[in-house]
C-alpha cells in the first residue's frame, strides 16, 4: 500500500447513505464490505511501521543508554496524520476501487 497516494479525508466525513448502499441494495453489507477492508489495510499499515522502525530497535539490555531517534519520531508522525483506516476503507468503497462478491448460501434447511 502506497500511503503516500491516499487521498482520503482526515476527519470524519458526513456520507449519504442512499449512496453507499447503492452497490449492494443493503446499507449493513456495504458497512460489512467497508470494515473488511478497514481491517486489511490497519493490518497492512501497522506491518508497513514496524518494519521502518525495526531498522532503528536497540537491542541492549542497558537502559541508561536509550536515546531519541529523530527519524523514528517523524516516521510515527507521520503515520499517526495519515487518515484512519476506516476513512480510507470508506472513501475507497465510495470511488468504486473495491472488488467484492457475494457468495449465495445454498444449504437448505427443513
Amino acid at each position: 500500500m502506497d500511503v503516500k497516494k491516499i487521498n482520503a479525508p482526515a476527519s470524519t466525513v458526513t456520507r449519504d447513505l442512499d449512496k453507499l448502499d447503492k452497490e449492494t441494495g443493503n446499507i449493513y453489507e456495504s458497512v460489512r464490505i467497508i470494515a473488511k477492508r478497514s481491517n486489511k489495510i490497519s493490518v497492512d499499515l501497522k506491518q508497513e511501521l514496524n518494519r521502518k522502525l525495526e531498522e532503528f530497535a536497540y537491542y541492549t539490555d542497558n537502559l541508561e543508554e536509550v536515546f531519541e531517534n529523530r527519524e523514528q519520531i517523524e516516521i510515527s508522525k507521520f503515520y499517526e496524520k495519515l487518515p484512519k483506516p476506516t476513512l480510507i476503507a470508506a472513501h475507497e468503497y465510495q470511488e468504486g476501487k473495491l472488488y467484492h462478491t457475494r457468495t449465495e448460501n445454498t444449504d437448505e434447511k427443513l
